[in-house]
């Protein structure tokens, strides 16, 4: 099937859908093909390269709604799941807020948004398994305490997605990635393994950290670990690194989800309009950053991709819906329905970050008389409801300023809304590893548990 047909299928799917009975439709079809290579103490371990096509409808009948989605693409294969659709529209629930939007509301960013590269496909299999073998090479050849390995890899994928609705709305876009990563294994004298990694993403080859940067970097990161310690149950500065902050921005991005916000299942519900942060954070979603990981020419509704603030100066300004929970709440869609090929759209992001400050994570640690840098955290202890924060940890300790000594089995604990009111300082190291990015975070008087 040649790439053009796509739009014709999503157009067709959608007039069966109208002629079938449904009083709105929309359809959505992806194309893709992705290769991974994993190499481990220099041989293949994994290999494996796929392609996919599939087809997705969302049907309404009135306040009735229903989705099936298929891979076969035949004629008759794409009849049964229109004609499945429609059937099963007929006997689910009513709901008055379900709906495509409206039609002024549709909409695509125009112009080349810096989405697609087609040399992430150019290198031949073994090209791609050596960029895997340079990067565990380099890992494991930066130190002699480096004993062991979990691999090196290489990934890339490429794919176009087409979504046509029964207000005309026709859109499509390309994405391409790669990435290369290596994962080392260092032991010390006393036989004591601990392990980090390393990685670099992009859209473009030509962006892309050199397998010898990644390895190297991963080695770094995981020989800093060797002889870890515990440390004693005390309250001091923490130092979140710009790795493991992105994950206290994903608890923001969750905590502003209208899927979250409508059913009361976050601490910032009803709290627009209100300081939750200090002044000195800001957070923005923008989906419109050219080549960025979060970015599209349009949501998986059909709007138009923004940028939206969602706090400033420490002060909520706005959630992050789709139609259905902005229906909800009596609000407007700020463009980020997200969902696969068929279902129900749920929330995502475009590139989500925290605005970054102008001092360096070095500056920002040498004022830390006595604290932690947090470089892992592990499991999963947070509250969205009430806020509260305690998770497992792992990291460096700092004195007068240094990073004395790794230390390890802790717990980090806090409550978000404190935190979020105790940034002291953000570091200037915003850097987009995927569609959420968050610099170096340091967060006044946490409680870091130990022995």
């Amino acid at each position: 099937m040649v790439e053009t047909d796509l739009r014709e299928i999503v157009t067709d799917v959608v007039r069966q859908a109208m002629e079938g009975g449904a009083t709105a439709a929309e359809a959505v079809v992806g194309d893709g093909s992705e290769f991974s290579a994993v190499v481990r103490l220099g041989e293949v371990e994994t290999l494996k390269e796929s392609g996919s096509k599939a087809l997705g409808v969302r049907v309404f009948r009135g306040k009735r709604a229903a989705s099936t989605w298929t891979s076969d693409l035949s004629t008759e294969g794409v009849q049964r799941m229109v004609h499945s659709a429609l059937d099963l529209a007929k006997i689910t629930s009513e709901d008055p807020f379900g709906g495509i939007p409206e039609a002024d509301e549709l909409g695509s960013l125009p112009g080349d948004l810096d989405l697609y590269y087609e040399d992430v496909y150019s290198l031949s299999n073994a090209d791609r398994i050596d960029y895997a073998r340079r990067a565990e090479k380099a890992a494991t050849s930066a130190d002699a305490r480096i004993k062991n390995s979990d691999g090196g890899t290489f990934d890339a994928a490429i794919g176009r997605k087409v979504m046509a609705n029964s207000h005309g709305f026709v859109g499509e876009y390309q994405r391409s990635y790669c990435s290369v990563s290596a994962v080392p294994i260092a032991q010390d004298e006393n036989g004591n393994m601990q392990r980090d990694y390393w990685y670099s993403v992009s859209r473009t080859l030509g962006k892309l950290e050199s397998p010898e940067e990644v390895g190297r970097i991963a080695a770094e990161r995981t020989v800093r670990r060797l002889g870890a310690r515990r440390v004693k149950t005390t309250r001091v500065p923490v130092v979140f690194d710009a790795q493991v902050s992105k994950g206290l921005l994903d608890h923001i991005f969750e905590a502003v989800n209208g899927d979250a916000i409508y059913r009361k299942a976050s601490f910032l519900s009803d709290k627009l309009g209100e300081k939750i942060a200090g002044a000195n954070i800001t957070v923005i979603d923008d989906g419109t950053i050219p080549g960025g990981f979060g970015t599209s020419p349009f949501d998986s509704e059909g709007l138009p991709s923004r940028r939206t603030v969602v706090i400033e100066n420490g002060e909520l300004k706005s959630y992050l819906l789709n139609c259905y929970t902005a229906r909800k709440l009596g609000m407007k869609s700020t463009g980020n329905a997200s969902r696969a090929l068929a279902g129900t759209p749920g929330i995502g992001s475009g590139n989500f970050f925290l605005q970054p400050g102008e001092r360096s994570p070095k500056e920002i640690i040498g004022d830390i008389k006595e604290g932690l840098l947090v470089t892992e955290f592990l499991g999963f202890g947070v509250n969205l409801v009430t806020g509260d924060f305690s998770r497992g940890a792992s990291g460096m300790w700092i004195e007068n300023g240094e990073l004395a000594y790794p230390v390890e089995e802790i717990t980090v604990a806090g409550n978000l809304k404190d935190m979020l009111n105790s940034i002291a300082e953000i570091g200037n190291d915003l850097e987009f590893r995927g569609s959420l990015a968050c610099p170096t975070l340091r967060i006044e008087g946490m409680t870091v548990a130990g022995e």
